[in-house]
């Protein structure tokens, strides 16, 4: 156990405890957050709260900043996907970064609402734990993708055209992981990848961040594919992607975001085909119809992420973007137990129990 500062709580590696959960059952990792922000329409001064009254920019939908600024809406959603039957809680640090920040002037706050989004989580988390001991919960701190790219050029005339560095990109992937341990994080999920080069950069500055502080916590890495052609945006398949980055000490590896329960099945049995690590897999509920909203409704998506569960594709499973904790319940709700077999670790097909 290390501390990363001497107000910290230690970091401690619980990789061996999630593998052992991992080979007995499917663990459930938690969902959406915007869906159930967007119904509350907050105002602009709910965002801004008493700590950024005279805060220069308008702070409308900086969701990461609702956690130093209306604390109880973040533990308010986390209480409900513990409830729905959640193993998994993410931290509301999404965007998170430097990056992300800086579009509301908020690139100074990056540590502190990193740390808060990891300490609300772990509070509530420790709470569950300790009414049901059987079934701990874990945190993990949410690592999304930045406004940055390293793949691709933002000069549409000059395709080798970069504004941003690697190195730069790893110092901000760097003070977000920082946050996030010194907040009490179990897991460090790096997900929604869709530039498989700012992925690498992320990873790099997890394991820049455990060699300085000498301690680590287990890491999930999660691709996205744009479209139904089952690339990221920077190009990779899935499988090129489980290549780029499975060099890299990892709990799993997975796939979320973009497309419904449906349409993410051939790229994850893709993926669970290669893999060798756990897999995880939390998909959309369907794609966005021509109101921007998400079709699948929780029987229906719960019922597919049951299969993904039963057919060995996934040792994780969640949901995204359009997903409330009735999602959960649906599926935790119809579970049913089957045969354990070889956990996927072993670079064979499993079929865990359902939690």
């Amino acid at each position: 156990m290390t501390n990363s500062t001497s107000h910290a709580p230690p970091i401690v590696d619980r990789t061996a405890e999630i593998e052992r959960i991992l080979k007995h059952r499917v663990m459930v990792l938690d969902g959406a957050w915007g869906v159930m922000i967007q119904t509350l329409q907050l105002p602009e001064s709910e965002f801004r709260g008493e700590q950024f009254a005279d805060h220069e920019s308008d702070l409308r939908g900086c969701v990461d900043v609702l956690s130093l600024t209306r604390p109880d809406l973040i533990r308010s959603i986390q209480r409900q996907y513990l409830d729905a039957g959640a193993d998994i809680l993410t931290t509301n640090t999404f965007t998170a970064t430097r990056f992300g920040l800086s579009e509301f002037g908020l690139e100074n706050s990056v540590h502190d609402i990193n740390r808060e989004g990891a300490r609300l989580a772990r509070i509530i988390a420790d709470e569950y734990t300790q009414r049901n001991p059987e079934k701990p919960r874990f945190v993990a701190g949410s690592i999304g993708p930045t406004n940055k790219t390293l793949s691709l050029s933002p000069a549409v005339d000059d395709p080798g055209y970069r504004d941003i560095s690697f190195d730069e990109i790893v110092e901000a992937y760097s003070e977000a992981v920082r946050g996030l341990l010194d907040g009490g994080v179990d897991i460090l999920l790096v997900e929604t990848v869709f530039d498989t080069l700012n992925a690498k950069a992320a990873l790099y500055a997890i394991e820049k961040v455990f060699d300085d502080i000498g301690a680590r916590v287990p890491v999930m890495a999660s691709f996205t594919a744009v479209d139904m052609s089952g690339r990221n945006l920077s190009g990779q398949t899935v499988e090129a992607f489980y290549a780029s980055v499975s060099h890299i000490p990892l709990l799993s590896v997975g796939i979320n975001c973009s497309l419904g329960s449906e349409q993410i099945r051939p790229f994850l049995a893709e993926l669970a085909d290669v893999s060798s690590h756990f897999v995880s897999c939390h998909p959309n509920a369907g794609l966005p119809n021509e109101f921007g909203e998400y079709d699948e409704s929780p029987a229906y998506m719960a019922a597919n992420l049951l299969e993904f569960a039963e057919s060995g594709l996934a040792n994780i499973v969640g949901s995204c973007c359009g997903s409330t904790p009735r999602t959960h319940s649906s599926y935790c709700g119809g579970r049913r137990r089957y045969h354990a077999s070889q956990p996927a670790l072993s670079n064979s097909k499993h079929n865990p129990e359902w939690p």
